[in-house]
C-alpha cells in the first residue's frame, strides 16, 4: 500500500492503578484495519501501519480505548521517521549505555520557555534536560527514582507529555522498523 506510515503510539498514564490491556488492543487495533498492529509492554507502547492522516488515526485508537477499555486519557504518535530523529537528534549520548538513566518525553506541542526555565532550575547534581522541538530528554545518571526532575518534569513542562526509557525508546524503533514490511 503506497502512502502509508508507520507510527509508533504512546498511551498517557499506564500502569498503577491504570491498566490498558495490551494484546486485547492489538486485537481491536488489527480489527479497526490497521496493519501490522502491535504493543510493546504493559506501560502504553503500540505501533501500527496506516494510509490514514495521523488525526484520523488517532481518533480512532482513542474511540477503541475509550469504548473497549474506558481508557480515556492522552495519547500520543509519532512517526517512524520523526521516532528516528527523536534518537538522532539525542544530546546525551552518553546515557545511551545505560538505557534506564536517559528518558525521553514525547509533547504534544512545544513548550513555553519559561517552563523549560523552570525545568532547568530544578536539576540538580549531575542532571540534565534539553527540550528539542516537541521531545525533553532528561538524562539522570543518579536514576529516575530519586530524582526530583524526574517527578516534577510532567507537571511543569506544561504540555501533555508521555516519557520512556531509552531501553524503550529503541526497542519501539526496532519493532515499528519490522512493522514496516
Amino acid at each position: 500500500m503506497s502512502g502509508t506510515t508507520v507510527y509508533i503510539v504512546l498511551f498517557r498514564g499506564v500502569g498503577g492503578a491504570t491498566q490498558l490491556p495490551m494484546a486485547k488492543l492489538r486485537e481491536k487495533l488489527a480489527e479497526a484495519g490497521f496493519e501490522n498492529a502491535g504493543t510493546y509492554i504493559n506501560s502504553g507502547n503500540a505501533y501500527l501501519k496506516t494510509d490514514m492522516p495521523r488525526g484520523e488515526m488517532l481518533k480512532i485508537v482513542a474511540d477503541i480505548c475509550k469504548n473497549e477499555f474506558g481508557f480515556d486519557k492522552a495519547i500520543l504518535a509519532l512517526s517512524l521517521a520523526e521516532w528516528r530523529k527523536l534518537i538522532r537528534d539525542n544530546p546525551f549520548p552518553e546515557g545511551e549505555k545505560d538505557g534506564k538513566t536517559l528518558h525521553v518525553f514525547a509533547l504534544d506541542r512545544v513548550p513555553a520557555a519559561e517552563n523549560i526555565a523552570k525545568l532547568e532550575e530544578l536539576a540538580t547534581g549531575r542532571e540534565r534536560l534539553k527540550v528539542v522541538g516537541k521531545v525533553l530528554y532528561l538524562h539522570l545518571p543518579d536514576g529516575f527514582g530519586t530524582s526530583k526532575l524526574a517527578v516534577r518534569a510532567d507537571k511543569v513542562i506544561g504540555v501533555t507529555a508521555t516519557a520512556r526509557n531509552w531501553n524503550t525508546v529503541v526497542r519501539l524503533r526496532e519493532l515499528a522498523e519490522a512493522a514496516t514490511k
